[in-house]
C-alpha cells in the first residue's frame, strides 16, 4: 500500500524539442522577417506620397498658409506614421502570438522569462520613441514661439465684446505709435490686411473678457488676455494670398459665435499701398477698393443684432388672460 503523501502527480512538464522544432522555429524566423519587410515597404510607400492628403490630415486642419503651421502640419503627420508604425508591428505580434503559441495539448510553451535581449529591447526601444517625438516636438514649438528683434510688420489685435480692433503699429510694445486702424462693427466686419514674405508680429490685448485670436489656416491661435498681459507671437512669413476667415476661440459672451473677423493676404506692393491709403485718411472699404480688393468681408457677413425689434415684449403681442 502506497503512503498518500508519496502519490505522483501528475504536472506541466516541457518536452524536449522534436525533430521539426528547428523548422518551426525557422518559419516563425521567416514570418518575422516578412512583418519587418512589409512595414519597411510600408514606410516607403508612405513616404512616396502625400499621406497627409491621402488621409485627410490625420484629423489635423490642412491648406496651412505659413511657415509655422506647415512644420507643426509635418509633425503631426510624422507622429501619426510613427503611431500607426509600431501600432501594426505590437498588434502583429500579439496575433503571430496568439496563433503560434495557442495550446496544443499539456505541453508549455518555451518559456522566456529572464531573456535579457527582449527586457531590454522591450524596455528601451519605448524609451527611444517618446525621446524622439519630445525631441522633435521641442524644436517645432520653439520654432513656433520664436520672435525676432525687428519683424517687418507690426500688429496690435485688440478684443472686445464682441468684435476686434486692428492697429498697424511703427514698434514693438505698449509704448509704440499706432499709424492706421481697422475697427469692426455690428454692420460691418473687420478685415485685417497683411503682407505675404515678410515677417508679422501679433501683439494681442482685451479690454474685457479673455478672447481668442484663430485664423484656421494659421493652424494654432492664441488667447487675448485683458488688463497690461500683451500676448505676442510672430509668423515668418504668409505664403498664400486670399480671404480667409477669422475668428474668436474663446467663449466670452452672448455674441461669442458672431466674433468673427477676416484675414486677408496680399501682396508686399498692395500691402504698402493700402497702408499709405489707411494714413492718407481713407477708410478700410476705401483702402481695400483702391488696391483692387473686395472692400468687405468675402468669407463671413455681421451678424443680425435685431436692435430694431422688441424681441421680448413685442408691441403686437396679444395680452395674456387676467392682465
Amino acid at each position: 500500500m502506497v503512503a498518500r503523501s508519496s502519490e505522483v502527480r501528475p504536472s506541466a512538464v516541457r518536452h524536449s524539442a522534436s525533430p521539426g522544432a528547428g523548422g518551426r522555429r525557422r518559419r516563425g524566423a521567416g514570418r518575422l522577417a516578412g512583418l519587418g519587410l512589409g512595414g519597411v515597404a510600408l514606410l516607403v510607400l508612405l513616404t512616396g506620397c502625400d499621406v497627409g492628403a491621402a488621409f485627410d490630415g490625420f484629423g489635423w486642419p490642412q491648406g496651412g498658409i505659413s511657415a509655422e503651421s506647415r512644420r507643426m502640419y509635418d509633425l503631426w503627420i510624422a507622429s501619426c506614421i510613427a503611431a500607426l508604425a509600431v501600432g501594426v508591428f505590437v498588434w502583429g505580434l500579439i496575433f503571430w502570438c496568439v496563433v503560434r503559441y495557442r495550446k496544443r495539448g499539456n505541453a508549455l510553451p518555451v518559456q522566456t522569462r529572464y531573456n535579457m535581449p527582449m527586457e531590454f529591447l522591450y524596455t528601451i526601444a519605448p524609451i527611444l520613441i517618446v525621446s524622439v517625438l519630445f525631441y522633435y516636438t521641442a524644436i517645432v514649438q520653439t520654432d513656433v514661439d520664436k520672435l525676432s528683434k525687428n519683424p517687418d510688420v507690426t500688429v496690435e489685435v485688440v478684443a472686445f465684446k464682441w468684435n476686434w480692433q486692428f492697429n498697424y503699429r511703427d514698434g514693438q510694445g505698449p509704448e509704440a505709435r499706432t499709424t492706421a486702424s481697422t475697427l469692426g462693427t455690428s454692420e460691418v466686419i473687420p478685415v485685417l490686411v497683411l503682407p505675404t514674405n515678410r515677417s508679422i508680429r501679433f501683439e494681442e490685448t482685451s479690454r474685457d473678457v479673455i478672447h481668442s485670436f484663430w485664423v484656421p489656416e494659421l493652424l494654432f491661435k492664441r488667447d487675448v488676455m485683458p488688463g497690461k498681459i500683451r500676448n505676442v507671437f510672430e509668423v515668418s512669413s504668409l505664403e498664400t494670398e486670399g480671404a480667409f476667415v477669422g475668428r474668436c476661440a474663446e467663449l466670452c459672451g452672448s455674441y461669442h459665435a458672431f466674433m468673427n473677423f477676416e484675414l486677408r493676404v496680399v501682396s508686399p506692393e498692395k500691402y504698402d499701398q493700402f497702408l499709405a491709403a489707411k494714413q492718407g485718411g481713407k477708410s478700410t472699404q476705401d483702402a481695400l477698393a483702391a488696391i483692387g480688393e473686395e472692400p468687405y468681408a468675402e468669407t463671413t457677413k455681421p451678424f443680425d443684432t435685431r436692435r430694431t425689434q422688441s424681441n421680448f415684449n413685442p408691441d403686437d403681442a396679444p395680452a395674456f388672460p387676467g392682465s
